[in-house]
């Protein structure tokens, strides 16, 4: 028997619940479907001591927020799943959970969802499976010694998860200093190789640097339609750790620590990885970003007569003593685990409808493709900075609710 709905959302993470809400609102009939439960993401593939890199007073999505006691603090990964479950309750989505989509294309002017649990006619479909898809690991990997066990993030879950010995971390974004942090202070000798990062200060002025994000309107600056999407949608998260002491994670903090610092890494020979001749380039691309962006936050503060501290420390930049190395003997050096914190990339071999481009990403304007009634969200500056952010999500989910509603002749209203 084939389920019939006006719209079925794929992805029952923030997106997905995103956009369910305010389908909800507007009584537009739906079901949510997820391979798993109800933020699978958050429950399976994130390590156990991580936090959210915002505030909790930045974790609001349509009709719901944060209303605990430390809205200044940052939420674990556990407290995350608990508030994606009291969303999904406020307002009674129905999901398929444990429902994996084995194809979806065109059946006359809707869509055909098969799944492993059966088949759903809609009339539109939101991709809501999000930006964190599969982890982006280069092809070269196939090459490191079977010696030496390689992890994605999305597998690890603690230091006592990897093997004794030395860690190579790749890549320098939020997740690889993090990783790097955590993994060197449980006693494992520690190399990041480092690409293009953003380096970051965690507080500036008297306050959270995402305050100022969020304030000068630098989170929600639209997509420039006129940049290539794959070169918005790879460009590097903040160095920042959610954490109480609020101190700045950063190359330098980890140089300080212990951690060894050298450059890209390129390709493999044996057990020796090759590395970039491009360290001090990096740091300086991401000392300029940091320069950028503080700048844009003073123009914000003396534009609005902001009487608040100024603070010289954050425009220091102690930089690091590491020299470029032309490579690293794996197994000569110790090096037992290599942990690919190079970002994600999305799949889906599951899409039968033509909006794929060259890459594999699905081709969009603002969240709607050019199937009518197909849409996507969660993607990274699909609309915005903040668009994979919690907080971000919930402003594109409206958007694309919007839609929804027009193709289907309904009147929406706004979330409670």
């Amino acid at each position: 028997m084939t389920y019939r709905t006006d719209t079925v959302i794929i992805g029952a993470g923030q997106a997905g619940l995103a956009v369910g809400r305010c389908l909800a609102d507007a009584g537009i009939d739906h079901v949510i479907i997820d391979r798993g439960r109800v933020g699978e993401r958050w429950r399976s593939e994130r390590w156990r001591s991580l936090r959210l890199l915002t505030p909790n007073w930045m974790t609001r999505l349509p009709g719901f927020a944060y209303d605990g006691s430390d809205p200044d603090g940052f939420m674990p990964r556990r407290d995350v799943v608990h508030f994606l479950e009291a969303y999904q309750s406020s307002f009674q989505s129905p999901v398929f959970a444990y429902t994996a989509v084995d194809e979806v294309a065109r059946a006359g002017q809707g869509y055909l969802i098969t799944t492993d649990r059966g088949q759903i006619l809609a009339r539109c479909v939101v991709v809501a499976t999000g930006a964190c898809d599969r982890p982006h690991i280069p092809a070269f990997a196939h090459d490191i010694p079977a010696s030496i066990r390689q992890i994605a993030p999305s597998d690890y879950r603690s230091p006592q998860d990897l093997p004794e010995g030395g860690v190579l971390i790749v890549g320098a974004s939020a997740t690889g200093v993090q990783l790097a942090e955590e993994i060197h202070i449980s006693g494992r000798p520690v190399t990041i190789a480092v690409g293009r990062h953003a380096r970051m200060p965690r507080t500036y002025r008297g306050r959270d640097i995402m305050a100022w994000l969020d304030a000068t309107g630098f989170l929600t600056e639209p997509r420039p339609l006129d940049v290539e999407a794959t070169r918005l949608s790879q460009q590097p998260s903040l160095q920042l750790v959610g954490d109480s002491n609020r101190h700045c994670l950063d190359l330098p903090a980890l140089e300080k620590l212990g951690v060894r610092i050298v450059g890209r890494a390129l390709g493999v020979n044996g057990s020796r990885l090759a590395l970039g001749a491009d360290l001090d380039a990096a740091c300086a691309g991401a000392e300029r970003r940091r320069q950028k962006i503080l700048a844009f936050i003073d123009n914000h503060i003396a534009d609005a007569g902001l009487n608040v501290p100024r603070d010289p420390s954050a425009w220091s930049n102690p930089g690091i003593s590491s020299p470029d190395c032309p490579d690293i003997n794996l197994e000569a050096e110790g090096i037992r685990s290599v942990m690919w914190a190079t970002g994600y990339r999305r799949a889906y071999p599951w899409l039968r409808v033509p909006v794929l481009d060259g890459t594999g990403e699905i081709c969009n304007v603002h969240g709607v493709t050019a199937s009518r009634g197909l849409y996507v969200l969660g993607l990274p500056f699909m609309t915005h900075r903040a668009s994979t952010f919690i907080d971000g999500v919930g402003r594109d989910a409206s958007i694309i609710a919007t839609h929804i509603a027009a193709d289907l002749g309904h009147t929406l209203r706004a979330a409670a």
